[in-house]
């Protein structure tokens, strides 16, 4: 009797799901437990610093991903996806508005420019603090990659000095940037 193996599901499908994964993991930290549900007794002010480091973090972040967007405009649809999420993330840390895809103009122009440096604090472990854009796809991707796994690095290890709800907050926009890391070095084939 021989068994033939079983065909190999496309990649496409994959990405999708875990996208949806990601963003559904998203949107559920947003539906769950009212104030003071699963609360640990962490200083409210920690909360509020780490709520606004992971803000400031997601605004760089989607800026990070437009001027990719805008250096490599054959990328824009396969980052488009990511960028809205990242924008998301920090709407939810409570960001004022400044990572909204209106900023792109600003921020392709100064990515086009050598090296935009951004330079605040809490942003010295980024890959690409320079913001230069890299000229080759794969390059560019790298830089992206880097900053997400730099940004959900910082989050996960905020985790055991906040609140419940925040933490919840941290490790799902953790979780979701670890899914964009794999989404970025996924071979296209």
């Amino acid at each position: 009797m021989s068994l033939s193996p079983l065909p190999r599901p496309p990649r496409g499908p994959r990405r999708r799901s875990l996208l949806a994964s990601a963003a559904g993991a998203a949107l559920l930290v947003g539906c769950t437990g009212g104030s003071g549900s699963g609360d640990s007794g962490a200083d409210p002010s920690a909360d509020d610093r780490a709520r606004a480091r992971a803000a400031r973090d997601s605004e760089q972040l989607a800026e990070r991903y437009a001027a990719v967007m805008a250096a490599h405009p054959g990328l824009a649809e396969r980052l488009r996806p990511l960028r809205e999420e990242v924008v998301r993330h920090a709407d939810a840390f409570g960001a004022a508005r400044a990572a909204s895809p209106s900023v792109s103009a600003s921020v392709s122009a100064r990515a086009a420019g050598p090296g935009n440096g951004t330079g605040e604090s809490g942003d010295s472990g980024d890959s690409g603090d320079s913001g230069a854009v890299p000229g080759d796809r794969k390059g560019a991707l790298a830089l992206l990659a880097g900053a997400e796994r730099d940004g959900a690095d910082r989050r996960a290890k905020e985790l055991l000095g906040v609140s419940g709800e925040s933490a919840r907050l941290l490790a799902s926009v953790a979780a979701a940037g670890a899914a964009h890391v794999f989404l970025l070095t996924e071979d296209d084939g």
